[in-house]
């Protein structure tokens, strides 16, 4: 919202007089007067300018900000530091201000920026083709589903349980309307339950929907997955931590279809819930069925580098029955994020945040163990994110830590009942060893 609105009572009588009316009520006589607001809003009376910012800033700082609060929650969002270039490139007026590139003769900067990111995309996950980005993680997963199906020409889906919860409600609710059957594959010590899966598998399966780290930060063993997918002649979908790819094996080499994934880690901050950033990447052979759209590298006529829309998958420039979404933008300013922290850090820096992470995730959970009174609920290996039980109600726990300054883990039993007393902590590289130790204490004082 605007902090000034310049417009005066005599612009507004001026616009009324150009669209032929007299009172602004006119405009709204297409609306039914039985739904029409009858008395004026219940509002507090003017304030001045300086009155209100003053007002806005007090509530503002109401929020719990990780700016001053030491922040172990994760749960699909994470609060990583992110180099200032980032924003400075962002700030641009040429992209921060920029629109859906059809007309490529101007916009080349942008295109290529585009081309850019779908070639870091490509390189973190193994796959032949990533398109120009998706809404968000959640989304992506859901459109992989849609995707898989389509290619196959089978209705059903089987979805690990340790898939992020709120991402299965994403899948649950576009399948509802497309007749995709869902399925749920339980998990054992924190992994998909190999055995059920197999049990579970048949001709009829379109995909398998796996997540690695998983909810609980535990790394999927993707190539036996694989293997038992391709059998059936299923597609396998995973969905992945970026950061968890610059030391694990890439989804391609081990065997996925469909890879996507929430991007808000690559230079993105948390926003208080987003915008975010969805990645989707497949192989060649499945490129076609690819929702959005993706650009391409040609020559001009002068035979220099240039950039185009080569693919567009949406009912606005194809016909509707061959549409393979009705995805119609994307989120090509957190992309641009995505793009520019990813060339900041380079692949060692990236590797370098992948592994700070992870060794100060296992240093917080040896901790949590040994000096807490916490116990391990899961024995498989993660990455820097994990489950622990906590010796005290979880809620509880976090009210008390709030109090300290700090963020505390998430509470798993919100979505796995039978993970009573479940805490889910996500250690990054901001969390520095002062900030574990004083989360240890504060915790072995419950």
């Amino acid at each position: 919202m605007g902090r000034y609105i310049p417009n005066t009572d005599q612009d507004r009588q001026e616009m009324l007089e150009k669209l032929g009316l007299h009172s602004i009520e006119q405009l709204y006589e297409d609306i039914p007067c039985q739904v029409r607001l009858k008395d004026e809003l219940d509002l507090p009376a003017a304030l001045s300018e300086m009155e209100l910012v003053r007002h806005m800033k007090d509530i503002a700082a109401k929020n719990k900000t990780v700016d001053e609060y030491i922040c172990f929650l994760g749960a699909g969002a994470y609060d990583r530091y992110i180099p200032s270039v980032v924003k400075h490139v962002l700030a641009r007026q040429e992209f921060y201000t920029a629109y859906t590139p059809y007309q490529p003769e101007i916009s080349q900067g942008t295109l290529q920026a585009i081309f850019e990111y779908q070639t870091m995309v490509c390189e973190l996950t193994g796959m032949d083709v990533a398109n120009a980005s998706m809404y968000d993680g959640a989304s992506a997963l859901a459109e992989a589903v849609c995707m898989a199906c389509q290619a196959t020409g089978r209705e059903k889906a089987l979805v690990a349980r340790s898939v992020h919860p709120q991402s299965r409600e994403v899948v649950y609710t576009y399948s509802r309307f497309r007749g995709i059957k869902v399925h749920e594959v339980g998990y054992d010590d924190g992994r998909v339950d190999a055995q059920e899966l197999k049990r579970l598998m048949s001709d009829d399966v379109a995909a398998v929907v796996v997540q690695t780290p998983n909810f609980f930060g535990i790394i999927e063993m993707l190539d036996e997955i694989a293997e038992v997918v391709h059998h059936f002649g299923g597609l396998l979908v995973v969905s992945v931590n970026p950061i968890s790819l610059a030391l694990l094996k890439s989804p391609g080499s081990c065997g996925a279809d469909i890879v996507v994934g929430e991007g808000q880690s690559l230079g993105n901050p948390l926003n208080f819930g987003g915008p975010y950033l969805g990645f989707m990447a497949t192989t060649q052979r499945l490129m076609r069925r690819i929702p959005g759209r993706i650009v391409g590298q040609t020559v001009d006529l002068s035979g220099n580098r240039a950039f185009v829309l080569t693919l567009q998958t949406r009912e606005q420039h194809i016909r509707r029955e061959k549409a393979t979404s009705n995805i119609c933008s994307n989120q090509a300013l957190n992309a641009l994020a995505a793009t520019v922290y990813l060339s900041v850090l380079g692949r060692e820096g990236l590797k370098e945040v992948a592994l700070l992470s992870m060794r100060k995730a296992h240093y917080a959970f040896e901790k949590l163990i040994s000096e807490a009174g916490c116990s391990s609920m899961f024995s498989a290996p993660f990455f820097d994110e994990f489950v622990v039980k906590v010796p005290v109600p979880v809620e509880e726990l976090n009210r008390e830590l709030l109090e300290h300054g700090i963020i505390g883990g998430y509470a798993v039993e919100k979505d796995y009942p039978e993970l009573q007393g479940g805490w889910l902590v996500a250690v990054t590289e901001e969390r520095t060893k002062e900030e574990i130790d004083v989360l240890v204490r504060e915790v072995g004082r419950r």
